[in-house]
């Protein structure tokens, strides 16, 4: 067993295919620390190795996601100077779930700042409850943003937009989020989870678990190349070897059945080998 498990600081489960992440420290409005950190990129690395998980929720438990950082813990896992190669607790996970093949649907309620927003930022979606709250608090508290959220926040809302949140750290809610593309839609509190699993069995009966894992991959790895040249190199190498792809056999035959597919191809098996983000 693991010295991270059985977590302390998160909860984690399996039913129908779908992985559940739960920040489980209700007591503290679910604020982050470093064992909260090691337990969740633990938690998603179990996820993204398990054939039977297809997607995951990462959620949190009582009416906060994450207020961010849990300050009254006494600070990172060093003292003095910081090692050499040391990362800090939300990049962690924000990294992790960069890597994952397997799509993440955030349901957040309540509280999302800080730590508690910037963790998120790597996800497929976001999904906001309407009393969701969110900022990236960083300036007002005289730090500076972290999780990677410098690289992934202005990639979903553009320079523009992440330069007035960040440097101001201002407060902002819901409906402000959804018009910038922070979050994709917004539901009632009680309704945010399970509109989160929906999307979940939506992905889990209809999409083919290699295809996702490559097309997820694809955008994050690709989308910042400095032209289309090396793009359409490798979605070539990609398509021409469709015809002798058994899940693009199977979703043909299953459109042209009009019956739900059935794929059988699996991620920790038949990835393409040439994709050059596997050997980085």
């Amino acid at each position: 067993m693991s010295p991270l498990t059985p977590y302390a600081e998160i909860a984690y489960r399996v039913d129908g295919r779908i992985a559940t992440v739960t920040l489980d420290r209700p007591q503290a409005r679910n604020g982050y620390t470093v064992r909260m950190a090691d337990e969740l990129n633990h938690a998603f690395d179990t996820a993204d190795r398990d054939e039977n998980v297809r997607v995951v929720v990462l959620t949190g438990r009582g009416g906060d996601f994450c207020v961010g950082a849990d300050l009254s813990t006494g600070g990172l896992d060093f003292g003095g100077e910081a090692p050499d190669g040391w990362q800090e607790p939300a990049g962690r996970c924000s990294q992790r779930i960069f890597t994952m093949n397997k799509p993440v649907i955030a349901a957040l309620r309540g509280a999302a700042v800080g730590g508690g927003l910037t963790i998120t930022l790597s996800c497929d979606y976001r999904l906001a409850a309407e009393d969701a709250k969110f900022g990236f608090v960083f300036t007002r508290r005289g730090m500076y943003p972290e999780g990677a959220s410098a690289w992934f926040l202005p990639r979903l809302v553009g320079l523009g937009t992440a330069l007035d949140w960040m440097v101001s750290g201002r407060l902002f809610g819901p409906e402000e989020a959804l018009r910038a593309g922070l979050v994709h839609s917004v539901h009632p509190p009680e309704a945010v989870l399970e509109r989160a699993y929906e999307l979940a069995r939506e992905l889990v009966a209809n999409t083919a678990p290699v295809s996702v894992a490559v097309t997820r991959q694809l955008l994050y790895r690709m989308a910042s190349a400095p032209s289309p040249f090396e793009v359409h190199e490798l979605d070539s190498k990609l398509t021409a070897g469709l015809p002798t792809t058994p899940d693009t056999a199977e979703g043909v035959r299953s459109f042209l059945q009009k019956r739900p597919p059935e794929f059988g191809m699996r991620v920790d098996s038949d990835l393409p080998p040439y994709l050059p983000w596997l050997t980085r």
